[in-house]
């Protein structure tokens, strides 16, 4: 997928960041901007805010870590404190900056994340195109069915595009969920997707999608229930397992509740 790389330099990414983000930590270590660790926590806190959305016009991937800040909070767990840049998950276009911060607990539990960023798109822009994408699929004659997408050449037919923009969405809550300060995941691929026909204005899915688990280079499956309707929450319910073992339940996210994430370009961009 196309991937264009927003370079703010740092004067202008704090001009552009709203009030009321996140604050920076009072002493903390330093860490290299394009260290491992600074970009798995950026892309947690954007995991968390593309499920949170839950609009297909808002999706963004990860640009540059411009500053990140490791901070030790006893009893508590590490907390970093991040500045970056962020592009339109679609087209690579610039999309704005972000300032977040992403705690990993101590206990086992997903991320805390508290995150604020700034637009290039107006707030009449991004529900066009999620009315664009909703009645695309809403068009269909026939429940819309697929597998293997993107194919192993990298390429999404454009009926599927809608379809694969929702398991990005969707699958962001799964990865936020899932990730630890050592284990971060992408979306490498939906395996199969299949539609469910509904007599209300939502639109709902059956996924099983494969997430590409890092370091560990695993694949693990997993099978999403997801409903969506434009201006409303992203409903997900899941359950995943890594191949050739057996299915661990998993907790379903709903945008609405505490829980919250998103998805980054990976396994397959």
């Amino acid at each position: 997928m196309p991937g264009l790389r927003a370079s703010l330099p740092a004067f202008l990414l704090l001009l552009v960041l709203p009030r009321g983000s996140p604050a920076a930590p009072g002493a903390g270590q330093e860490l290299e901007p394009g260290s491992r660790s600074a970009a798995a926590a950026a892309r947690v806190a954007l995991q968390y805010r593309n499920f949170q959305a839950g609009s297909l016009g808002e999706l963004r991937a990860l640009g540059q870590v411009r500053k990140a800040t490791l901070k030790n909070i006893p009893e508590s767990g590490h907390k970093y404190y991040l500045q970056f840049s962020t592009e339109d998950y679609r087209t690579g276009e610039d999309a704005g900056s972000c300032l977040a911060t992403v705690l990993y607990p101590k206990k086992k539990s997903p991320p805390v994340v508290s995150i604020k960023c700034s637009h290039t798109k107006d707030k009449k822009e991004i529900q066009e195109e999620d009315n664009r994408l909703y009645q695309r699929i809403r068009h269909q004659t026939k429940p819309i069915t697929g597998n293997n997408i993107p194919d192993s050449y990298g390429n999404i037919e454009p009926a599927l595009e809608p379809v694969w923009a929702l398991a990005v969405a969707g699958s962001s809550s799964i990865m936020w969920e899932k990730s630890t300060e050592t284990l971060g995941y992408f979306l490498a691929q939906v395996k199969a997707v299949k539609q469910w026909m509904r007599k209300d204005d939502f639109i709902e899915f059956d996924y099983t999608v494969l997430l590409h688990e890092m370091p560990t280079q695993e694949i693990i499956s997993c099978h999403m229930r997801l409903t969506w309707l434009p201006g409303h929450p992203l409903k997900v319910k899941h359950f995943c397992a890594p191949e050739s073992h057996g299915l661990d339940e998993g907790s379903g996210a709903e945008s609405g509740s505490a829980a919250g994430a998103s998805a980054e370009k990976g396994g397959t961009s």
